[in-house]
């Protein structure tokens, strides 16, 4: 590990008052190693992982990490802080700062380094001796692994006059992590495992750098402390190897400690289980010990209908119903967009090509008996149009797959399809994927002999939950839906004027607030979902929300264009991509802007967006493919004022984002950081 760290990268006076900035100053460290390209687009990777969770950890250590396509080789800075930095670890500020970057595409080899740099972090002696040294040389050795921790303490050990009390290095605090982690003892009323006690853990994180790896140590340490043997998968950037099924088998409980999905997580299934986040994996791992052993005193194990569904393995212990309904929700509509942009692109340039009679044609001999291109263009018009019909069904089916996992699938479909039966379109596709994974999550509940449950998820719950479903859409909720779902059509046919622009503008905004998040992607489906049963209400939707979608990638390409020196050089590479990706109606392209500088970036693209809706519903522009950015302007009524919303709202997006960077004050130079900590020289002036 040597050639990740030098003593030019080390800070053991880091001057900084936030992680911000101290990640800054250690970034800057690397920059002028030639480590790291371009400074801010790898703070922005650093911010990013930082907001998905904090890096700070108890006893005083402050771990912010990322991978990062900015980072030419694997680089590691230490800074030392004499004030504390605030990395939001529960016990406090951090001391010991370790600045870890990664290249996009590292090895194996470098992740297996860091990984263990982040085991080492739990030795009291290692983060010690780092808190003693006065020499950035035996700083950086240390954390290389040149040195022991022993012989960095030799070297930092100040003569002790006779009779004085030694004295403790400030912020001390590692002994406290080291304790914490072991000195919770199993309670009494646990009865004693004629052998050890047998424990299997997974630890993951989203970089699967650090926290992964910290983790295990401590779960490890903290089972040698309490006789417990733990035996640890690490599910890491560096790879994981799977534990041996005979280990697994063995095992007495289980411990999860991840914020990202446990890969094959039915492996430990029918085993006393912990599930928590990674970083009680590093704080409380005697507790989360104890809390196993109780749990197999009691008998309680995890059943396969209490495994989580495919959405909810990527969620957090902690999120509310609400949070689940979103990812639900985006589970069916992920899917169904392929289907979407499949069928009605193809729905498109049939149009495009053979004009809008081809809708009449019944059949595919009637299609080639016009004997010219328009038979053609027929026949793209069918096979998209017999694409475009799996839309609410395929909808309703991978929202109940978010909630109960495959048996989902099959009430899913039949509920979406009996939707576009009674004609409840879009909303009762919505309700009966919700409907359909509730009455399979009930199922599940239900207690059966051991007997019956290999034909449980093939027999019993596709033919139980299809028939409550179908049951209660034809009888009971169906009408309902289909005369709301038309009272919706008749509202959009009939919108005009004023109501028209507020709409547009809330679609902008909705488009343009998150860049392909939630939010976006809720109002894109307002407006397919239209697109199921079409009229000139739900055609001008589709066309303004397609415009303002356009509007975000096309604004910050023009942007890097006119004023090309507000934007870092990876920015303007960027740049010259987003106008593609813009006019292409693909939103996302606005997203590395956005990461980087989101006050300025977010609010501006809102402001065009905001504008492009309004000025498209105004115009009554009106589309009926579902994607296909300027390629699909055939298609659009009123093309010329179609475009002209896209470049009102372009330039308005553009002109606000380089107002707002050139309000901000101008940063200086980043110097070059000696091979040696040099004070600048001191000048006064009269």
């Amino acid at each position: 590990m040597s050639d990740m760290i030098t003593a030019d990268l080390v800070d053991l006076d880091l001057a900084a008052a936030t992680k911000e900035e101290a990640a800054r100053s250690l970034a800057e460290r690397m920059v002028a190693r030639g480590r790291v390209t371009d400074l801010d687009g790898f703070l922005a990777d650093v911010a990013a992982r930082e907001a998905q969770m904090p890096t700070g950890l108890d006893g005083g250590i402050g771990i912010p990490h990322c991978r990062s396509v900015h980072v030419s080789e694997p680089t590691l800075a230490f800074g030392r802080s004499a004030s504390g930095i605030d990395f939001g670890a529960p016990d406090g500020p951090a001391d010991l700062i370790f600045l870890i970057a990664a290249p996009a595409g590292a090895d194996d080899a470098h992740l297996t380094i860091l990984s263990a740099l982040a085991r080492r972090l739990m030795d009291p002696d290692f983060t010690a001796a780092l808190r003693a040294t006065p020499s950035a040389t035996t700083a950086a050795a240390l954390v290389g692994g040149d040195i022991e921790p022993s012989e960095a303490a030799a070297e930092a050990e100040p003569e002790v006059p006779a009779g004085a009390e030694p004295e403790v290095p400030a912020g001390a605090g590692a002994e406290v992590l080291s304790e914490a982690a072991v000195s919770v003892p199993v309670p009494a009323d646990v009865p004693a495992a004629p052998g050890p006690f047998r424990i299997v853990a997974v630890t993951s994180c989203p970089t699967g750098i650090a926290h992964t790896y910290m983790a295990a140590e401590s779960l490890e340490k903290a089972g040698r402390a309490t006789g417990v043997e733990v035996v640890v998968e690490t599910q890491g950037s560096a790879g994981f190897t799977r534990l041996d099924p005979a280990v697994v088998e063995a095992a007495d409980g289980v411990v999860f400690a991840h914020d990202v999905p446990v890969r094959d997580k039915e492996r430990f299934a029918g085993k006393p289980t912990v599930d928590v986040g990674v970083k009680a994996g590093i704080n409380r791992a005697a507790e989360l010990i104890a809390e196993v052993r109780e749990k197999a005193a009691r008998g309680e194990v995890t059943d396969a209908a209490d495994r989580p569904t495919p959405v909810e393995r990527g969620g957090r212990p902690e999120e509310g119903y609400g949070t689940k309904l979103r990812k639900w929700l985006m589970s069916g509509v992920s899917y169904m967009i392929p289907f979407v942009a499949a069928g009605g692109l193809l729905i498109a340039l049939g149009f495009a090509i053979g004009g809008y009679e081809i809708a009449g044609a019944k059949s595919v001999a009637e299609v080639f008996a016009w004997g010219d291109h328009t038979s053609w263009a027929a026949l793209l018009f069918q096979i998209g149009g017999l694409a475009f019909s799996f839309l609410i069904p395929v909808l309703a089916g991978y929202i109940a797959y978010g909630m109960a996992d495959r048996p989902g699938l099959v009430p899913g479909f039949v509920g979406g399809a009996i939707a576009i039966t009674i004609k409840a379109g879009f909303l009762g596709g919505l309700v009966a994927g919700l409907l359909a994974g509730a009455v399979v999550l009930a199922i599940q509940k239900v207690r059966v002999p051991a007997v019956l449950r290999g034909i449980m998820p093939v027999v019993v719950i596709p033919l139980v939950s299809s028939v409550i479903v179908g049951f209660l859409m034809f009888l009971v909720i169906g009408e309902p839906l289909a005369r709301l779902q038309q009272a919706l059509t008749d509202w959009l046919n009939g919108l005009s004027g004023a109501n028209a622009v507020i709409l547009g503008i809330v679609l902008g905004l909705m488009m343009c607030f998150d860049l392909g998040g939630p939010l976006n992607k809720v109002a894109y489906t307002f407006a397919v979902g239209g697109l199921a049963n079409p009229n000139d209400g739900s055609l001008k939707v589709m066309a303004a929300v397609m415009a303002a979608g356009m509007v975000p990638p096309l604004a910050l390409a023009l942007a890097t264009t006119v004023r090309g020196k507000l934007f870092t050089k990876a920015e303007r590479e960027n740049g010259k991509a987003a106008w593609v990706l813009g006019a292409s109606f693909i939103t996302e392209g606005a997203i590395p802007f956005a990461a980087a500088d989101p006050l300025r970036v977010i609010p501006s693209v809102m402001a065009g967006g905001a504008v492009t809706g309004a000025l498209s519903m105004a115009f009554g522009c009106t589309l009926r493919a579902p994607h296909g950015g300027i390629f699909v302007v055939p298609l659009i009524g009123n093309p010329v004022l179609y475009l002209v919303a896209i470049l009102a709202g372009t330039a308005v997006s553009a002109g606000l984002v380089i107002l707002l960077k050139g309000m901000r004050k101008t940063s200086t130079a980043i110097p070059a950081v000696p091979a040696a900590a040099e004070k600048p020289p001191v000048v006064a002036a009269v």
